[in-house]
């Protein structure tokens, strides 16, 4: 991965580091010379440790560190950021992005539980990291930038997923009200909303779980509702990780320095 990037004085903080969009934003990092610090729950540590690998293959192991964290708890998080000032300082680049997608069926049917985990894990979590970002940042009298995960999902809702459509549109709201709260100390806050990337394991779960649902919106083959997907998006493909990875990086470098607040819709023209 060649670097885009001079991040050689920053420390990066990648949250959802274990799956396929955490992975692929830390390994850019890594290409412009950031040191990282890579987390995601304990039950996670194969993928975090291939991501650390991937990582350190670039930068050198010196250069990246793993904690694991959760970010729905709050003490959590508190421990991770002091992890993170332990190993190298305190982070001044944020990927927020621990996130999951949650059951997908319809409204009438769908579980209060899993609504209730995937609020706390894609709201509350978002909440979490960027209160502690902005605190550690504010003692340091240091700026810096932050990327949140949220979705297409929630700008226009997503059948079959009220409850990621939920999530994804309160991160979307969080996102615009933090960015005015953390402007003054000079942390700009923004949002990437990315609709029918893959390939990978999000794709693949959605594109079978929709197609389990038996909803008007899409075929009971998983197959066809993959094309119905691709299908619905004017450029006629799917978008691929390193095109999110990519528009995540610029959003934390210096190059968007005027951009603060901004949800970026990642979706082929939907």
């Amino acid at each position: 991965m060649p670097a885009t990037y001079d991040f050689s004085g920053s420390i990066a903080l990648v949250t959802g580091a274990a799956g396929d969009f955490g992975r692929t934003v830390a390994v850019r990092l890594a290409a412009s010379g950031a040191r990282l610090v890579l987390t995601d729950l304990a039950i996670a540590a194969e993928g975090l440790e291939e991501s650390r690998r991937q990582c350190a293959a670039i930068g050198g192991d010196a250069a990246v560190a793993i904690v694991n964290a959760d970010v729905t708890d709050a003490a959590s998080v508190a421990a991770l950021f002091g992890a993170a000032a332990e190993h190298f300082g305190v982070p001044d680049l944020v990927f927020n992005n621990a996130g999951i997608q949650g059951d997908i069926a319809p409204l009438a049917d769908y579980s209060v539980d899993d609504f209730v985990k995937v609020i706390s894990i894609n709201a509350t979590g978002i909440f979490h990291v960027l209160r502690e970002a902005a605190r550690r940042l504010r003692a340091a009298g240091a700026g810096g930038a932050i990327v949140n995960s949220a979705s297409m999902a929630g700008v226009e809702g997503a059948a079959n997923m009220p409850a990621y459509s939920a999530s994804k549109g309160a991160v979307m709201s969080l996102t615009r009200a933090a960015s005015k709260d953390l402007a003054p100390l000079g942390i700009r806050v923004n949002a990437i909303s990315p609709c029918f990337i893959g390939p990978g394991r999000m794709w693949d779960r959605q594109t079978t779980l929709q197609a389990q649902a038996a909803s008007q919106y899409y075929s009971t083959d998983p197959a066809q509702v993959e094309r119905e997907m691709i299908g619905a998006v004017p450029m006629r493909r799917m978008g691929s990780l390193d095109e999110v990875a990519a528009t995540v990086v610029w959003l934390l470098s210096d190059e968007s320095s005027y951009l603060t607040g901004q949800n970026l819709v990642i979706s082929g023209g939907i």
